[in-house]
């Protein structure tokens, strides 16, 4: 990601929110990475899944809303790497080999509000009705490709990491 698109990501934001954060991420679906940006300087990058139905922000559509969001939850900060969420709720159990194949939500969830009106904002396009998430996934082998139903996929590792270096309240900018 060059620096140009970077600056052209924060100025968005600031013309749409008033503000210029310190920190953000950013989400690029074109390349399916995760980045984490700070004083306009990617500090990490990670490989991400999206949805495999491409980018899109209605209801039901499985699709990865785009846009200015913000971290507005953090959930399972003392969860084991691989415990499994239903509903956000941690059930105790952990994620092994041969359990499931289907796309399981695993380790953190950084829940999104989507901010921009009409956007991802909305009736019938809300991202946080959506439930749309940044977690772990048992499907670490398709981290790189599109696969998920809506939500920004990661490795567990990765997730946990993540979670440790944002708060609630981090500006997500999904592209």
């Amino acid at each position: 990601m060059l620096e140009s698109e970077i600056d052209k990501i924060i100025n968005r934001i600031r013309n749409v929110l008033f503000l210029d954060p310190n920190r953000i991420i950013i989400v690029n679906t074109e390349h399916q990475k995760l980045y984490l940006v700070e004083n306009r300087k990617i500090i990490h990058s990670f490989d991400v899944s999206t949805s495999r139905f491409g980018i899109g922000n209605k209801e039901g559509s499985n699709m990865t809303p785009p846009g200015i969001h913000r971290i507005e939850e953090k959930i399972g900060k003392d969860a084991p790497s691989g415990r499994i969420f239903e509903s956000r709720n941690d059930t105790g159990r952990n994620w092994h080999e041969g359990l499931t194949k289907e796309n399981l939500i695993l380790t953190r969830i950084l829940r999104l509000r989507g901010l921009e009106e009409g956007i991802n904002s909305g009736p019938g396009i809300d991202s946080y009705e959506r439930y749309i998430y940044i977690h772990g996934t048992n499907q670490e082998n398709r981290i790189g490709k599109p696969n998920s139903h809506g939500c920004v996929c990661m490795r567990n590792q990765d997730i946990i990491e993540l979670f440790d270096s944002v708060e609630e309240g981090t500006i997500v900018f999904i592209d």
